[in-house]
């Protein structure tokens, strides 16, 4: 099976989701659906997921010196738990 988890992301709005309303950012495998994630969220940290929406980034602009280039894209998983569950980053 396909690593589908591949990593918190850990920005300023996504801490700001943790605390304010249960919910958690993880960056996903591209080819993983909602059920998948939902799974390994469960299995892997041992808590109860309410809800899961995805969304993939897009490519943004940016310059080191004259060079331009754009950001690799990813797979996001914004990850809502239910009540009394609580996932430690």
């Amino acid at each position: 099976m396909k690593d589908i988890i591949i990593a918190p992301v850990i920005t300023e709005k996504a801490s700001r989701l943790t605390s304010d309303s249960n919910t958690y950012v993880f960056k996903v495998n591209k080819d993983a659906n909602k059920i998948e994630i939902k799974k390994a969220i469960e299995s892997t940290f041992n808590v109860k997921v309410a809800s899961v929406n995805t969304l993939i980034t897009k490519p943004k602009d940016k310059r080191v010196g004259k060079y331009t280039g754009k950001t690799k894209t990813y797979k996001k998983a914004i990850v809502t738990l239910e009540n009394g569950y609580a996932i430690e980053i």
